[in-house]
């Protein structure tokens, strides 16, 4: 892919050597991220930050890579509070935000909405989560994440990966899944209620590529001997009815007790936050917050360097970064 100018809309855009050449800018970006250099490559560039549904880290991550860059940003956090309500189509909205913008991050909460949007756009767009359906971003951040702490040094070939809960409407598991496919004898154990089960044409996609899928609605049997675990919530505001989502609500849950008993030892425990903390649900507990293995915030701060790369090379000035450097004299290691 010729990252320079292009809408960042759909895993299916990257192959082997995009993911690469995104990690390898990513691990570039790591002093600016942690306010050790400064660069000001950005400065004078607006970022367009749309999001019509709710997000926290998503949200600011966009806007905190991009002010790590040197530019500034606009936003949009609330469909309510657009034009929309008023009746003014996606076509128009885009004409005229890309008007203001150099770079448009986007979440809608319908499906196929960012391309729409893309499609009328000056600038480029990238997917912030376009309603169930993908999280492109946030999947290129979790296979950065599984990388660093498996120690990958080159392809994630070989890994095995259990993806518990929602796995119907979680566009994360659909992004990630996509990813993933994209090396050699990867195992996918999917972990849900029959009913929240992983889109079939995700299931097939993996199963041609020559990956082995295995579904189970055991989560005690289906965490056995998996490098790593990705956890997602119930994803209640995509039911009709959410008194339906409690049904499901709290039926996977891991906790210090279960791996124990049922990881192996340095599983990766991944989460794509937010994790449901009521005691309803709780999918995720709290009693592993101090756990080695509890990836869940080294994975958000990778969101930032991601962020960051995505902004970079999109915008074309992933060789002049450095240019601007200086270091911070405020810095301080205990901040990390």
């Amino acid at each position: 892919m010729n990252f320079l100018g292009s809408h960042i809309l759909s895993i299916s855009q990257f192959d082997k050597n995009d993911v690469k050449e995104l990690f390898r800018v990513a691990d570039e970006m790591e002093p600016y991220a942690q306010r050790k250099m400064h660069t000001r490559v950005l400065d004078g560039a607006i970022l367009g930050n749309l999001f019509f549904e709710p997000s926290t880290r998503t949200r600011v991550s966009f806007g905190c890579a991009f002010n790590l860059l040197g530019g500034q940003v606009r936003e949009t956090t609330d469909i309510k509070a657009s034009a929309i309500t008023k009746g003014e189509s996606l076509y128009d909205t885009a004409r005229v935000i890309s008007g203001y913008s150099d770079v448009i991050a986007m979440r809608h909460p319908v499906a196929g909405s960012v391309d729409e949007f893309s499609r009328a756009s000056r600038v480029p767009v990238i997917n912030a989560g376009d309603g169930p359906s993908e999280h492109p971003s946030q999947a290129l951040l979790d296979l950065y994440t599984i990388k660093k702490e498996l120690r990958i040094a080159d392809e994630l070939n070989g890994i095995r990966i259990a993806m518990v809960g929602d796995l119907k409407y979680g566009r994360t598991v659909h992004s990630l899944s996509k990813l993933l496919n994209l090396y050699d004898n990867i195992t996918f154990t999917l972990i849900s209620p029959a009913e929240l089960k992983m889109p079939e044409e995700i299931v097939e996609i993996i199963r041609q590529r020559g990956n082995t899928v295995i579904e189970t609605d055991d989560m005690e049997s289906g965490l056995k001997d998996n490098d790593t675990v990705y956890l997602t919530r119930i994803q209640e505001e995509r039911f009709e009815d959410r008194k339906e989502a409690d049904i499901y609500r709290g039926r996977f849950r891991l906790n210090q007790a279960i791996y124990t008993s049922h990881c192996k030892p340095n599983t990766v425990i991944m989460h794509p936050l937010p994790r449901d903390s009521r005691a309803e649900a709780n999918e995720l507990d709290i009693d592993l917050n101090q756990h080695p293995s509890l990836a869940i915030f080294r994975q958000t701060d990778n969101g930032v360097l991601i962020r960051m790369a995505l902004f970079v090379l999109t915008l074309g000035v992933q060789d002049m970064v450095h240019d601007s450097a200086v270091e911070v004299k405020w810095y301080t290691e205990k901040r990390f």
